[in-house]
């Protein structure tokens, strides 16, 4: 009997309606039903996915098992990114002309607090991977995140904006690699970069709706920023309770301690160079990709005027999330690479059109191209480590992934704000591009590594 594949495989002629296979990817017993196969003992897999004539799973069809968990933690992230987008694409203009500070001292907090998550989460992803729970420290990320909106709201010295930022961030490392670890217990490959890219277009709804609502309410409050930030307070807290009430976690089967660390210890070392070489690009990549706080001083720079600087994230985030879920469809059926290396050419196309903008619809057009970038890079990033991971050890392959993206997010924001003060913007973004190119030469020459699907 040759091998099932999990929540893909279809049943042969002439099997009875039921019947079993072992599956690739844990070994475990399933059941298959008209066409669809059930893991044995999994909780999220109670009903497979259908497969249609051309063979495709689809992550969108509700009978498929694991479309209900990353549904759910998609709306959760918009939800999240709804409110943290409100703040984020108010936050330099709140620190640079309300209180006084320079693009140095901007880069310096937001390279700390974005690397400071991303750092984060290789011990949240270990110890998921340790304890075989992810829910927990998912809850546990959102809340921190949705304790400290209020911060910012109340701010009035750099050092409580800070503050606020670097909680808010935390909150975001101790979630990140253990939700993408969950999606990665609860998808099979055949829809993994769907899955990827559903809740990655998802979250880039919310980062839409962020800046989008407070253009309208900085329009109602004649200006006044403090008072918009205390509306990011509610999405935040609709978004842990949905978390809490609307995800379940698969029940695993857990060893005694000292079995898992060596499991963990062991799983970790037999990582293959394949995703040595994703977390390498990564990182690369991230040293091109500084804090999008850039793009909206551009936006200022150029004479936009301050209650319409927003509409840039708007810009940014719209063209993200329509590409994000198309992209990953097209990777799970062309391959990555490709995909990833169009991404990193764009990012240089975006680099250039900022760094000679002249006026308000050349920013917005270089945030598109920005965008754009980030509907082609993101998901596919996350879906190749996933692809390159082994599951035992997922969390911690997220975690180390972003660790490094993490040291190279804060050099690259911190020189981002350098060359802006001392060279101005156009140095910035053609920086960038240096890095973007020297990124895309890594990939090309790593190509061979990485798995084809």
């Amino acid at each position: 009997m040759r091998r099932g594949r999990q929540y893909g495989e279809r049943s042969r002629p002439g099997v009875g309606l039921d019947h079993r296979e072992p599956t690739e990817r844990s070994g475990a017993a399933a059941t298959v039903r008209r066409g669809r196969v059930v893991l044995d003992g999994d909780p999220c897999a109670r009903v497979g996915c259908a497969v249609p004539p051309d063979g495709h799973p689809r992550i969108l069809d509700p009978t498929c098992a694991c479309a209900p968990a990353v549904w759910a933690l998609g709306l959760v992230s918009l939800l999240m990114d709804m409110s943290s987008e409100l703040v984020h694409s108010l936050l330099p203009l709140f620190l640079v002309t309300v209180l006084g500070a320079s693009a140095t001292t901007l880069g310096l907090i937001e390279g700390i607090a974005e690397s400071t998550a991303m750092i984060v989460k290789v011990f949240s992803g270990t110890l998921s991977d340790a304890f075989r729970r992810r829910k927990p420290l998912v809850v546990a990320g959102y809340g921190l995140a949705a304790l400290a909106k209020p911060l910012f709201a109340i701010a009035s010295t750099v050092d409580l904006v800070f503050l606020a930022r670097f909680l808010d961030r935390i909150g975001k490392g101790i979630r990140g690699a253990p939700r993408d670890a969950l999606i990665h217990d609860v998808t099979p490959p055949e829809v993994r970069g769907a899955a990827f890219g559903l809740r990655q277009s998802l979250d880039t709804v919310g980062a839409v709706a962020g800046p989008l609502l407070a253009i309208a309410l900085l329009a109602a409050f004649a200006g006044d920023i403090r008072s918009v930030l205390w509306f990011a307070v509610l999405p935040a807290l609709a978004a842990v309770v949905l978390l809490v009430l609307g995800v379940r976690e698969p029940v695993v089967e857990r060893a005694a301690p000292r079995a898992r660390a060596r499991a963990l210890f062991t799983g970790i070392a037999r990582l293959p160079p394949a995703f040595w070489a994703v977390t390498t690009i990564g990182a690369v990549l991230t040293l091109a990709r500084f804090s999008e706080a850039f793009l909206l001083l551009r936006a200022q720079d150029v004479g936009m005027v301050l209650t319409v600087v927003p509409v840039v994230m708007v810009a940014m985030s719209l063209v993200y999330s329509l590409a994000a879920y198309p992209v990953g469809i097209l990777s799970d059926r062309v391959g990555r690479a490709g995909l990833l290396g169009l991404g990193l050419a764009v990012l240089i196309g975006a680099d250039v059109v900022l760094a000679t903008a002249a006026g308000p619809w050349t920013v917005l057009l270089g945030a598109g191209l920005w965008g754009l970038h980030m509907g082609l890079t993101q998901g596919i990033l996350s879906a190749m480590v996933a692809d390159t991971a082994l599951r035992e050890v997922s969390g911690s392959a997220f975690g180390i992934f972003n660790l490094a993206s993490g040291i190279a997010l804060l050099l690259a924001s911190v020189i981002a704000g350098v060359l802006w003060d001392t060279l101005g913007p156009a140095a910035t973004f053609f920086a960038g591009a240096g890095f973007s190119l020297a990124a895309l030469i890594g990939l090309f020459g790593m190509r061979a590594l990485f798995p084809r699907r």
